[in-house]
Formats: C-alpha cells, sequence, structure tokens
C-alpha cells in the first residue's frame, strides 16, 4: 500500500509585478496565503510531495516526480500521471512541453526506450494508443472517423476502450510522429483566457511487455514463460474555467459545461476515496468516462503521480484554492500496486515443481509429525461440528412441528370463536325480533280504542250490548265516569265526560229521534262492568303467556349470551397465551437458526482447511512417489554402471594377464 504521490506547479505570472493584497508564498513543500503585510490567512496552508516554484523546469518536475513510476512500468507496474488545474494555469506545457523545455510526454517515452535498451536480459514489446474525451465522447486521435468508442471491462484486460487503434513502436521517432498525428486531430479552442486552449481531455497509453530472454543463464527458471504487462498512462485534462472568464459562448459553452461536469465527478471520486474505509459509500466511478477509464490508477492496481498547476495571479486565487483543495484530499489516496504476469501453462508448472520441491524438502524435519496432529485435530473438529449440526437440525425439525402443532391449535379456537360469535348474533336477532313483536302487538292494542275513541256510540243495539260496545270507546273504564241515569236526550257535558274530553257532533244525535232510550239501573251496570271484565281478561290471556314465554327465551337467551361471552374470553385469553408462546418458539427458532449458520460457516472452513491439507497431502505423496522413482531410477542406473564397470575391469584384468603369460 502506497499513497498517490501529489505536486504542485506554479506557473510564472502574465500580471505586471504590482502589490497585490493577497498573494501565495511557497516554502520548502508548503503553501500559504498570505496578505499585503506578510500576515497568513487563517485556514489556507497546504502541504504535499513536492512544490514547484515558477523558476522550475519540465525537467525538474519529471525527475522528482514521474521518472520512479516510470522505471516502475519497465519492471511490471501500471503507472499513471496526469495534469490537473484550472484553464491557462500550465496543464498542456508540463505534459507536452516545448522543444527547448520538452515535457513529461516524450521526455518519458526516450526515458522507456532508453531503460528497456539496457535491460539486457528481458525482451520488450512496446504498444501505444492516444485517445481524447470530447463532450463525453472517445474519439481515437490516431484514426480519423473512429469515435464514440465503449468502454468494456474483462477479467483478462481489465478496463479497455474497445476499437481503440494500438501501434507496435519500435523507437521514440516512431512514438513522437503518431504524437504530432494525435496532436493535429485533437479539439482546441480560442478563450478569452487562452488562444490555444485544450477542449477535451488526451489520454497517451503505452503498454510495455516483456519475458526473459535466457531463463537458464539468468537462473530464473521459474519465471521462464512469464510474459510481464505494464500499462502507463500519461493524461493532460483539460482546465476547469468560468464562464464569465472565459467569455465562452455556443459550442466553446456546451464543452465547457462537459469538462467542468467531468472534472466535479472527478472531484467527487476523489472525496470519495479520500474518506475512511468505514464512512466510504458508492464511488462513482461509471459517472464519467474519464474516472471510468482512470479507475485503475485511483485506489487501484497503479503507482499514481498528480501534477496539480496553479496560476498565482490574484484574480485567480479561488480557483486556485479550489486546485490544493483538490490536491490536498487527493494526497490521502492509497493504491495498492504490484507486478503484472501473465504465466503460461509451462511457467505455472514449473512454479508448482519449485513449490513441491521446497515443501518436500521441509517435511524431510520435524514437521510431518505435526501436520499429521494437525490433520488428526480438524478431522476431529469436523467430525463434532457434524454431529452438532445434527443435534441442532433434530432441533429445528422439532421446533416446525411444535410451531405447526400451535398453528392449528389457533385455527380451531379461531373456528370456535367464529362459531360462538355467529351464534350470538343470532340469538340478538331473535331477541330483537321478539322485541319488535311485543312493541308490536301493544301499538296495535292501543291503536284500536284511540281510533274508535272519536266515534258516535251506536245506540241502535240491543240495550245488553251497550255496555259492552262502549268498552270500544275508552281504554281505561275507570276513568269514565258513568252517570246516574239516562235522560232521553245526552246533553254536551255528559258525552264530554263518556268520550274523555272529546267534543262530539251533537246536531248528529238529534237525527234520530224515534230512538228508544232505557234507562238502566246500577245492578245492571255492575253486571256490565263484571261481564266487561272478564272479556278483557280472556282477550288480556293469550298476550300474558306470549310474553311469560318469550321472556323465558330472553332469559334462557342472556344466559347463553353470557356463557359464549365467558367461553369467548377465555378462548380470548388462551389464543394470548398461544400466540406469545408461538412469538417465543419463533425467537428460538432464530436463534437456532443463526447459530446454526454460524455452525455451518465454521464446518465449512473446517472443510476448507481440510481439503488443502489433503491437497498439500496428495501433492507431498506425488513428490515423494516421483522422487521415489526417480531415486530407483538412479540406483539401478549406478548399479548398472557399476556391474558394467566391474565387468570391464575383470575383461581388462583378464586381458593384461593373457598377455603377461
Amino acid at each position: 500500500m502506497e499513497k498517490i504521490s501529489v505536486a504542485v506547479r506554479f506557473r510564472p505570472s502574465t500580471a505586471p509585478d504590482l502589490p497585490a493584497e493577497r498573494q501565495w508564498r511557497v516554502e520548502d513543500n508548503r503553501i500559504s496565503l498570505h496578505l499585503l503585510d506578510g500576515t497568513p490567512v487563517s485556514g489556507v496552508s497546504f502541504a504535499f510531495d513536492h512544490v514547484f516554484d515558477q523558476s522550475s523546469t519540465n525537467a525538474t518536475v519529471y525527475d522528482l516526480l514521474i521518472k520512479s513510476i516510470i522505471h516502475a512500468t519497465v519492471n511490471g507496474f501500471n503507472g499513471t500521471a496526469f495534469a490537473y488545474g484550472q484553464t491557462s494555469s500550465g496543464k498542456t506545457f508540463t505534459m507536452n512541453g516545448s522543444e527547448d523545455d520538452p515535457g513529461i510526454i516524450p521526455r518519458a517515452v526516450r526515458d522507456i526506450f532508453h531503460t528497456t535498451q539496457m535491460t539486457t536480459d528481458r525482451e520488450f514489446l512496446i504498444r501505444v494508443s492516444y485517445m481524447e474525451i470530447y463532450n463525453e465522447e472517445i474519439n481515437d486521435l490516431l484514426t480519423l472517423g473512429n469515435q464514440k468508442l465503449p468502454i468494456h471491462e474483462s477479467l483478462e484486460r481489465g478496463i479497455f476502450v474497445a476499437g481503440l487503434r494500438e501501434e507496435i513502436v519500435n523507437s521514440a521517432e516512431q512514438v513522437f510522429e503518431l504524437i504530432k498525428l494525435g496532436e493535429a486531430n485533437r479539439h482546441f479552442g480560442e478563450t478569452n483566457m487562452n488562444v490555444r486552449s485544450s477542449r477535451s481531455h488526451t489520454i497517451f497509453r503505452m503498454v510495455i511487455e516483456s519475458s526473459v530472454k535466457d531463463p537458464i543463464s539468468s537462473g530464473d527458471v521459474s519465471n521462464a514463460d512469464a510474459i510481464r504487462v505494464s500499462v502507463l498512462n500519461l493524461v493532460d485534462l483539460a482546465g476547469s474555467e468560468r464562464i464569465a472568464k472565459t467569455g465562452a459562448g455556443g459550442v466553446r459553452l456546451k464543452e465547457g459545461k462537459h469538462i467542468n461536469k467531468s472534472l466535479m465527478i472527478l472531484g467527487n471520486v476523489i472525496n470519495k476515496l479520500s474518506e475512511n474505509g468505514k464512512q466510504r459509500g458508492h464511488i462513482p466511478y461509471r459517472d464519467s468516462k474519464l474516472t471510468r477509464i482512470l479507475q485503475p490508477a485511483l485506489g487501484g492496481n497503479a503507482k499514481t503521480s498528480i501534477i496539480c498547476t496553479v496560476a498565482p495571479e490574484e484574480v485567480h486565487i479561488e480557483e486556485s484554492r479550489g486546485t490544493l483543495q483538490f490536491a490536498s484530499r487527493a494526497k490521502r489516496i492509497t493504491n495498492c500496486a504490484q507486478v503484472n504476469e501473465i504465466l503460461t501453462d509451462a511457467a505455472l508448472l514449473k512454479r508448482q515443481k519449485l513449490e513441491i520441491e521446497e515443501l518436500r524438502r521441509k517435511l524431510q524435519g520435524s514437521h510431518s509429525e505435526v501436520l499429521e496432529q494437525v490433520i488428526l485435530k480438524q478431522r476431529n473438529d469436523m467430525h463434532k461440528s457434524e454431529l452438532e449440526c445434527e443435534r441442532l437440525a433434530m432441533q429445528l425439525e422439532e421446533e416446525r412441528r411444535s410451531r405447526e402443532a400451535l398453528e392449528h391449535c389457533i385455527r380451531e379456537q379461531q373456528k370456535k370463536i367464529n362459531n360462538f360469535t355467529s351464534l350470538a348474533n343470532s340469538s340478538d336477532q331473535a331477541r330483537s325480533s321478539a322485541k319488535q313483536m311485543d312493541s308490536r302487538n301493544t301499538n296495535d292494542e292501543v291503536i284500536m280504542p284511540q281510533e274508535d275513541a272519536f266515534k258516535t256510540p251506536n245506540f241502535k243495539v240491543m240495550p245488553h250490548d251497550f255496555v259492552v260496545k262502549r268498552s270500544n270507546c275508552s281504554r281505561d273504564l275507570e276513568s269514565s265516569p258513568l252517570p246516574e241515569n239516562f235522560a232521553n236526550v245526552a246533553d254536551e257535558d255528559l258525552w264530554m265526560r263518556l268520550n274523555k274530553g272529546c267534543t262530539t257532533d251533537l246536531d248528529m244525535l238529534q237525527m234520530t229521534p224515534d230512538m228508544k232510550y232505557q234507562s238502566f239501573t246500577s245492578s245492571d251496570i255492575s253486571v256490565g262492568l263484571a261481564l266487561e271484565e272478564e272479556i278483557s281478561n280472556k282477550g288480556r290471556l293469550p298476550i300474558l303467556e306470549t310474553e311469560c314465554r318469550f321472556n323465558k327465551h330472553l332469559e334462557a337467551s342472556k344466559e347463553e349470551c353470557a356463557a359464549v361471552e365467558r367461553e369467548c374470553n377465555l378462548l380470548r385469553e388462551e389464543k394470548a397465551s398461544l400466540m406469545q408462546a408461538l412469538s417465543m418458539s419463533k425467537q428460538d427458532v432464530e436463534l437456532l437458526a443463526a447459530e446454526k449458520e454460524e455452525l455451518l460457516k465454521e464446518l465449512n472452513i473446517e472443510r476448507q482447511k481440510m481439503k488443502d491439507l489433503k491437497e498439500e497431502i496428495h501433492v507431498f505423496s506425488l513428490a515423494f512417489s516421483q522422487r521415489e522413482g526417480l531415486l530407483t531410477a538412479l540406483y539401478s542406473k549406478s548399479k548398472a554402471m557399476v556391474e558394467n564397470l566391474k565387468a570391464s575391469q575383470d575383461v581388462k584384468l583378464r586381458a593384461l594377464i593373457t598377455n603377461c603369460f
């Protein structure tokens, strides 16, 4: 892990040397803002890896900041260097330079070819490409018409631009010709702040592949077929700009909007990467094509350097402060750069053989017993874990069955509650219907006499029926006073008393003059009252019987409803207790499930360890068997050689003896 290297460079001032109210001051690697009297402005002080003043050259910037990245790229590391700053602050001059003072790109190209020529033990293949991002569209600067290229990602190549032309080069001069061609196709424009303003971001990319020439002589047999592939990105960003200062309009205004948007997204990515790992959220690499292409260089597998260019004039202080804040945040980003190697099957096999030999040498010592003990312990732990998993599975099954039983009981209780509720509703309906019938009978009993109360009594009937008929004229006989005797013609007061104050048309009574009147004695009246009372009692008997039956039914219904309500309350309490037990069982099931998951994870870990140990043992056994075969072959070969040597010596000895004799 290493942090991004950040440097700040001040370009020479273009304004006349007049005293300013505020000015930047450089002290070693620290930049601070001071007032005219020398007082520093609080909160405006920054420290960086390198700070280059107005007198610095491109050679100084390259040697201190970029040269180490170029050498690392030749050795297989990815590298990125880009310039950031406002428009007209010197970014393009820093990257491209001039004939008298070449910039970072030409110096890097020459240094790469010089380093590859000095490296005699490796073979190199170099490819270059040149692209620009104009209005959020990727264009190939080496091929006209090759525009709007898409970005893809794969496991083998990582993030790449599909359809981009790559040229294989053998010398620095060939690369310079391609850069000249790309610069001719690049978008430039004139603004109030710069005569030749970059209107697009450019990325000059070099892909360096290398392999070992003679692995036997170099002694690196394991890397004989390994190929190193590294990528160097040299980026010249378009400068951020304010419309009020540049005076852009039309096409220039549209270009400026896209430039500012992509730089703003780059700043957001830098902000996210500069935060701590716990607080860091989603990093918006895909919001811009610039950040998408530079994703490996920002917090990834690359060695990265950022050069922030600053304009020293007082009118640009706010833009310069924003640039320095960007650089300060970028300084906190860390990358994890490593050598990029592509191993063929042969190289991988050689490496594995060397590793096997190394492990065999280790096993020849006292480590074999320790490994056997470790394997035995892992087996025991795995067996215990399996038993624990089986026990937990049985507990889970029991909990599931009990839960199903509880749910079934709850459903049965709910059905009973519903049945009792429907029964109570039906009893309530019967009670209400009985009340309606009672009220209807009472109304009929009351209304009928009221309808007859306003009628004139009929005296044409028989004398014995007069008292009986008179009961229809009044509901309560005791309240209607009876006269002591009846005259031939009833006066008005008499009819008022008989009809309870109801007014009767007396002219209607005069219309029957031939009516015969009969006077009644008190005995006749008492007999009539007794008869009337007996008849009324006989009419009330069925009503009273109905009321008694209804009251009995009502009392029975009330008792039944009370019993149903008590049973419903008991069922509700039982349901509440069952629900509480169910919730507790659910919690127990969740705890058991979590414990089971943890044990399963541990079991998987132990299984993986066991598998790795088995693989190592298998590899060791193969290595031992191979070694044993080699030793056996060597022994048999040496034995045969010894026998041949003995036979030849015997032959020579016999020949010598024969010659002697």
